[in-house]
């Protein structure tokens, strides 16, 4: 969750302060453009089956409003955002209730949410930009009682590894910050990774993190972002995805830096010649020829009997780890503090948890979900 600082210009305190000294006038103001909205439901209504759903689910059971409307009142003012499709946020919604509340119930009991769930999920169509990294912010836990979801509008229900960074990964990363914000996790996950954070240029980070100890380059930023992700990576990544982290985690990184200077960044994607291939590619240093990542984290080997298009034979280097830390450690400490931080604090199963999370992902029929909705009477 990224907080930003918006400040008033000078011009804007004058005109303020011009106003207090206006005369006040008795003239009725005209009419609002924000109609008052009937909270009973009306069955003739185009949303009345997803809103009937959102009180019976979410408003009734847990206390908590879901709007997928976008109220004016609920958004930053300094962002240009539209509110989400309609049948996205029947997804969603749906896609919450397996994945995220049943999955509580399920492993902490039908009263942990009811007690610490947040009281407000807001879904809007498209991104938050940072006008001042470029970033975009796609959820925000924000007071410990409202989650955000952003890019609702960009969805790809059929891309897995889509919906599981931008909404999946996004709620449990969000409610992270929610629990704790209540019960403060150990001290002592800030000593793992101490000097290495970079508040201000983690965007421009690559999976070079994972050798440093995060699990993203987002995680890279601060200890509480560090926190909340890796609990999120660490419950809905495949066995697959971890896997591979673990593997980015303990291998060398490779810059143009010279081999003297230890203090270089050492990356894991490495350089393959071939001009063909080009748009695939990180370029780093080519002395080190070895293996090029997709993507969809795709792993292409160019071993030593590979030939380049010209039929020249390939040799693959391993990239020496000159960083001087343990990713693949530093990453198992961390899950293991919030482990035992999810025993203590909350009296839950963090690797129950994961398997539930994990079998429901790989099972779910997202048309069986929506007729949750569309039976309705």
């Amino acid at each position: 969750m990224k907080k930003i600082k918006y400040f008033i210009s000078a011009l804007l305190l004058v005109a303020v302060t011009a106003m207090t000294f206006s005369s006040c006038s008795e003239d009725k103001l005209g009419p609002t453009i924000f109609p008052d909205v009937d909270e009973t439901l009306d069955p003739n209504s185009y949303t009345y089956k997803l809103d009937k759903f959102l009180k019976v689910n979410y408003l009734d059971k847990y206390n908590l409003t879901f709007l997928y409307k976008m109220p004016d009142i609920s958004t930053n003012m300094n962002y240009n955002l539209v509110p989400a499709e309609y049948n996205n946020a029947i997804d969603l919604a749906v896609l919450c209730k397996h994945l995220w509340f049943d999955v509580y119930d399920k492993v902490a009991g039908e009263d942990f949410l009811k007690t610490y769930g947040p009281r407000i999920i807001l879904l809007i169509g498209s991104p938050a930009i940072n006008p001042n990294s470029g970033s975009e912010i796609v959820g925000l836990a924000e007071g410990g009682i409202k989650i955000s979801l952003f890019k609702v509008n960009s969805m790809n229900i059929s891309d897995f590894e889509q919906m599981n960074e931008l909404y999946f990964h996004t709620m449990h990363h969000e409610f992270s910050h929610i629990l704790h914000q209540t019960k403060t996790y150990p001290t002592e996950f800030n000593t793992i990774s101490v000097g290495r954070y970079d508040a201000n240029n983690w965007q421009y980070r690559g999976n070079e993190v994972t050798s440093l100890g995060f699990v993203t380059p987002y995680g890279s930023s601060e200890y509480r972002e560090d926190f909340a992700e890796t609990i999120a990576c660490f419950i809905v990544y495949t066995d697959t995805q971890w896997n591979r982290l673990m593997e980015l985690a303990r291998r060398g990184y490779a810059t143009s830096a010279s081999d003297d200077d230890l203090d270089a960044v050492y990356y894991s994607y490495y350089y393959y010649p071939d001009n063909d291939a080009e748009q695939d590619l990180v370029y780093v240093d080519e002395r080190f020829v070895v293996v090029v990542t997709d993507e969809d984290g795709t792993v292409h080997k160019y071993w030593r009997n590979n030939r380049d298009k010209d039929g020249n034979r390939i040799v693959v280097y391993d990239v020496i780890d000159k960083d001087g830390i343990n990713g693949e450690e530093a990453i198992l400490q961390k899950v293991q503090i919030a482990r035992q931080w999810f025993r203590d604090a909350w009296n839950i199963d963090l690797d129950s948890l994961r398997s539930e999370v994990q079998t429901r992902q790989a099972t779910y029929d997202i048309n069986q979900l929506r007729l949750m909705v569309s039976d309705i009477q």
